[in-house]
C-alpha cells in the first residue's frame, strides 16, 4: 500500500482520499453515528427511569415503614 501512495503528492494522501471516502461512505458513517447516539440516549433514558423508580420505591417504603402501616 505504501508503494501505491509513494509517488503521489501529500495533498492526495491527506485531503483527496479522505474526501472521496467521506463522499462514498458518508451515508454509512452518518447512519452508524446516528445509531450510536440513539442507543446511548436510550440507555441513559433507561438508567434515569430505573433510578427514578428505585428512588420513588425506597422513598415510599421508608415513609410507610416509619408509620407502621405495613
Amino acid at each position: 500500500m505504501r508503494e501505491f501512495f509513494a509517488g503521489l503528492p501529500w495533498w492526495v494522501k491527506w485531503i483527496a482520499v479522505p474526501v472521496i471516502a467521506l463522499v462514498v461512505f458518508g451515508s454509512v458513517i452518518a447512519t452508524v453515528v446516528s445509531f450510536v447516539i440513539q442507543l446511548l440516549f436510550k440507555v441513559l433514558l433507561f438508567v434515569a427511569l430505573v433510578g427514578g423508580l428505585i428512588y420513588v420505591v425506597r422513598k415510599f417504603m421508608s415513609s410507610s415503614s416509619s408509620r407502621g402501616d405495613w
